[in-house]
């Protein structure tokens, strides 16, 4: 039996793995990061447009601050999220900008004097103040109010990867490539670790830590049509439902990007749009005016998805042989902006599309994008039923987005999450709670537990192929667990997943080989997907409201009186083909934004019995303490500062905003 000790085990080589594992190896913690792929190579490398601080160095950003950016991630949210989570990220947010910057990420910069934009498809002057010259840049993204969204030209996700990745590289912690986690090990009350697999030789080994974490990212290949990369499965969400005991939550709030590249759904960013780019239909029209006049393309994606298969649906597609697509025209952009802040979208266009988009139209069609639900934690990071297992990243039901996030507040969320949660499980390793006692046993029965499920698979007779139970998965996932959902179609879902579940447990396998064996991969991993995607389909079905990115067309009203909760979805049979759905209630009384009118569409939406006393208590409060200045105000409605790491509390300063005395 081949064991490995750290103090920490974070399972996912992204950006908000890598962040967490340096928070604790800062501390003097050893940790451990398990990657599928070299960390440069994961997912967090393909986030383009940039993330959001509300750092107000723009012009366009003027007056932007944490509580404009707090409330615009509440509202776009639909008011799902947990709002003190809310407070801590976009507190943190401004200074894990300026950490990266200290890094090496190299920000866009302002540049003093007068520029030219494009704003409601129009060419607009407007002049950056002096004081601003050398500072970070915003360009403005959908569901915002200021230009918040700080970038490298288009590929910010890719420069804040190698530097924090580089950073991980001079702290000293070890990047194990290649080894996949198979199952946390646990007794029941306590996490120990993981049992994992070398995808190269296949060995288990049991990776015994004070503290796990899970930061994998998102689930978006249980659908066919997805701009995640091949190893976004969803395994970290799974690996925390098989323990039986560990919630996921809000797993049906799925959100589509409107600009996938059609028919290859690869992401083209929302920076395109921020920039000044269009969406028009078959015919030339730019159409989102006529449904969002206010925020036009730059609604929040939810929304602009939505609206762009509402009008395909009334047969304003373009068509081309692989079916119907809208356009998205940044030509009114010009060739030097597109080459000098948008150059990725340029090759991704000519290289998948054969497409100049400095000279043509991008056929775009909304794909699946991320995954707001995931491993539900506290604002820790720690999961509340499971000690020692902590999540951050997408990967996570934190929860900061609710049922829809906007654009450039998830790359913000990997490395702002990464901090906070990392300073936590430091806290804990160095606590007497995280000393650990594990009997052997316990090691000896997980590993013979793995090594027996994976000679079932080898060994077995069985005559299911994974590749086809996995494209049915995702061929169902898209067509009735998408943008426009309905009670029919999301029963089939459900009928249909469980169908696909019982015949995964008849796999067999035509390479008997444990090593480097795809297939064996595919095998064990879908069995693990498909759970995940009856997650997402069942409490989708369950949820009889439109919340968010939840829509559905037979329940269209957003019911705070029946739904104001989130979803939590636990596994607690093995042989089980359904999860049991429970539900955690949001508490109106505490919140600093009682909910309300989003700004999109009709104002329809079902009270919440509290919600009018609570927004009678916050307008008292305001008036109350007003004479205090805004921090003051917001002390007084609700409370966060406590709940942050001491090393992160504080203030943030602006141009315009020096630091209260």
């Amino acid at each position: 039996m081949k064991v490995v000790y750290a103090d920490v085990l974070v399972i996912g080589g992204g950006l908000a793995g890598l962040r967490v594992a340096i928070g604790a190896r800062r501390r003097g913690h050893d940790a451990i990061v398990l990657s599928l792929v070299p960390p440069k190579r994961s997912h967090s490398a393909a986030a383009q447009g940039g993330m959001q601080a509300s750092l107000g160095n723009v012009t366009k950003g003027e007056g932007d601050n944490e509580d404009v950016h707090f409330e615009d991630t509440v509202k776009g949210s639909d008011w799902g999220a947990d709002q003190q989570v809310v407070r801590m990220f976009v507190n943190t947010a401004p200074k894990a900008v300026r950490e990266l910057a200290a890094w090496g990420v190299p920000w866009s910069r302002v540049r003093q004097g007068d520029r030219q934009v494009i704003i409601n498809g129009e060419k607009v002057t407007i002049t950056e103040r002096e004081q601003a010259h050398g500072l970070v840049a915003q360009r403005d993204f959908g569901g915002t109010r200021k230009w918040r969204t700080c970038y490298v030209s288009d590929g910010t996700g890719h420069a804040m990867l190698f530097a924090v990745g580089d950073r991980a590289i001079a702290e000293g912690i070890p990047v194990h490539e290649r080894t996949e986690a198979l199952a946390l090990i646990h007794d029941g009350k306590r996490c120990y670790g993981a049992i994992v697999r070398d995808l190269i030789t296949g060995e288990l080994t049991a990776y015994v830590a004070k503290a796990t974490a899970i930061a994998t990212g998102g689930a978006g290949r249980v659908y066919r049509v997805t701009t995640n990369a091949v190893i976004c499965e969803g395994i970290g969400a799974a690996l925390a439902l098989e323990t039986g005991i560990v919630p996921l939550g809000n797993m049906e709030a799925v959100q589509f990007h409107p600009t996938g590249i059609f028919p290859a759904g690869i992401l083209v960013t929302e920076g395109c749009r921020g920039d000044g780019g269009l969406l028009r239909d078959a015919s030339g029209h730019r159409f989102m005016p006529d449904y969002e006049p206010e925020k036009k393309e730059l609604a929040s994606r939810d929304v602009v998805s939505r609206r762009m298969e509402e009008h395909i649906r009334k047969g304003n597609a373009a068509r081309s042989r692989f079916g119907q697509h809208l356009w998205l025209d940044i030509t009114l952009l010009g060739r030097k902006h597109i080459e000098h802040n948008l150059r990725e979208v340029k090759e991704i266009c000519q290289y998948f599309l054969g497409v100049d988009p400095a000279e043509q139209w991008i056929p775009v069609r909304p794909a699946q994008h991320y995954t707001m639900g995931g491993v539900r934690t506290d604002h820790t990071g720690q999961t509340p039923t499971l000690r020692g297992l902590f999540a951050a990243g997408e990967a996570a039901c934190w929860d900061m987005h609710g049922f829809n996030r906007l654009g450039g507040n998830s790359v913000a969320e990997t490395v702002v999450a990464g901090m906070i949660v990392g300073e936590f499980i430091a806290d804990f390793v160095a606590s007497p709670e995280g000393e650990l006692d594990i009997p052997t046993a316990v090691l000896r029965d997980a590993l013979a537990a793995e090594r027996g499920k994976l000679d079932v698979l080898l060994q077995g007779g069985g005559h299911e192929q994974a590749d086809t139970l996995k494209a049915e998965m995702q061929q169902t996932m898209t067509d009735n667990v998408g943008i426009f959902r309905t009670g029919a179609d999301l029963q089939r879902a459900v009928d249909k997943l469980q169908e696909l579940l019982v015949r995964s447990r008849n796999i067999g396998l035509r390479s008997r080989r444990d090593g480097p064996n795809p297939e064996l991969v595919t095998a064990y991993r879908v069995q693990k997907m498909i759970k995940v995607a009856l997650c997402i389909a069942q409490g989708a079905l369950t949820r009889t409201e439109s919340r968010g990115a939840h829509f559905r067309e037979d329940f269209p009203r957003r019911n705070d009186a029946e739904w104001l909760q989130r979803t939590l979805a636990t596994w607690s049979d093995p042989l089980a083909t359904l999860p049991t759905l429970n539900y955690e209630a949001l508490d109106v009384r505490r919140m600093e934004l009682p909910p309300g009118w989003r700004g999109y569409g009709n104002k329809d939406y079902v009270d919440h019995p509290d919600t009018a006393q609570r927004a009678a208590e916050v307008a008292k409060l305001r008036e109350a303490a007003s004479n205090g200045g805004r921090h003051a105000v917001q002390a007084a409605l609700m409370p966060y500062d406590h709940l942050l790491p001491a090393s992160l509390r504080g203030y943030n300063e602006r141009i315009d905003e020096k630091i209260p005395k």
